[in-house]
């Protein structure tokens, strides 16, 4: 779990710089300081099950299984993408993992991820649907009418919310009222709340949940509470008239998700800073060759230009 972790993070440093030295067309939302939600609750998942991303998705498809190489190549527009390289950033899919893709609308995979959900229910497949979103979600409509429908008819879709306190840049206490757990609960769906900076708590909870799931138990709700280390975006970069550099600093040094796992390895006895350093040292070295495969490979032909597009 540290390494998946660890994965996560070089990759959104290096996508942060690929940007910087202008490599990289477009935007990307860097999803460093939550990397603990995506891979506690992938690693409770089988392969065939579903998840659902956002427009911070990079963590989720990495966490799924989705390899570096097919991430970066997609970020740069490469035909050796998971999408051919017409996605981009906010648009990856992996079939053969489950990821049923990362969408730039707030909240627009609730009915895909439900939809995935009402499928396995209605095959018998006991497959698991997750639904990851951010809190800003908490205020789109369409997330409600799905809960409502998985409660009704008790399907195997886990809703999972990342509250990294902001909705772009506006504090969600002055975006949302009332309790987060309370909007879940009124469709009797089953409510929890968790640190989502300690992977421990959420691999146990999706354990717990994902089992309820298959058995039938219908649908969940986790709240994780978190932080993103970085802006909303990579060009977020002046965050002073809407976060505090003091707050920052502290969920960096107090409640990174990497150091809280490691101090608590260490503790335990079950790893020292030697082989912690070489799991760094060999993810990096797999970083580092995603980036050149992706900058090495070919862009897509201009004949792909309307292939795989849908024209009504």
């Amino acid at each position: 779990m540290y390494e998946q972790m660890y994965k996560i993070r070089e990759f959104e440093e290096h996508v942060n710089n690929l940007y910087q030295t202008a490599r990289m067309p477009g935007l990307a939302h860097l999803y460093a300081g939550e990397e603990a939600i995506a891979v506690g609750i992938c690693e409770a998942l089988r392969k065939d099950d579903y998840i659902t991303s956002t427009h911070r998705g990079h963590g989720h498809c990495l966490a799924k299984g989705a390899s570096v190489d097919g991430m970066y190549a997609e970020l740069l527009g490469k035909a050796a993408g998971y999408c051919k390289g017409k996605g981009g950033s906010m648009h990856i899919a992996d079939q053969d993992t489950g990821n049923l893709g990362a969408n730039a609308i707030v909240g627009g995979s609730a009915g895909i991820a439900t939809g995935a959900a009402f499928s396995s229910k209605m095959r018998q497949t006991d497959q698991v649907a997750v639904c990851f979103f951010g809190d800003g979600a908490l205020g789109q409509g369409l997330l409600y009418e799905v809960m409502n429908m998985a409660s009704l008819w008790q399907l195997p879709v886990i809703y999972v919310c990342e509250n990294n306190l902001y909705n772009e840049y506006t504090h969600n206490a002055e975006t949302t009222a009332g309790s987060m757990l309370a909007r879940a609960s009124a469709f009797g769906v089953q409510a929890e709340e968790i640190d989502g900076q300690d992977i421990r708590a959420v691999y146990a909870t999706a354990q717990r949940l994902v089992i309820r799931a298959r058995q039938g138990q219908g649908p969940s709700f986790l709240l994780c509470h978190t932080y993103r280390f970085y802006g909303h975006h990579v060009g977020d970069i002046q965050r002073a008239y809407y976060r505090s550099k003091e707050e920052e600093n502290w969920w960096r040094t107090e409640r990174d998700p990497l150091t809280v796992l490691s101090s608590w390895l260490y503790e335990q006895h079950l790893a020292e800073p030697e082989t912690i350093a070489e799991i760094e040292q060999r993810v990096r070295l797999e970083i580092e060759s995603g980036v050149q495969f992706a900058l090495d490979a070919p862009y897509p032909s201009p004949e792909e230009v309307d292939q795989d597009v849908y024209v009504k």
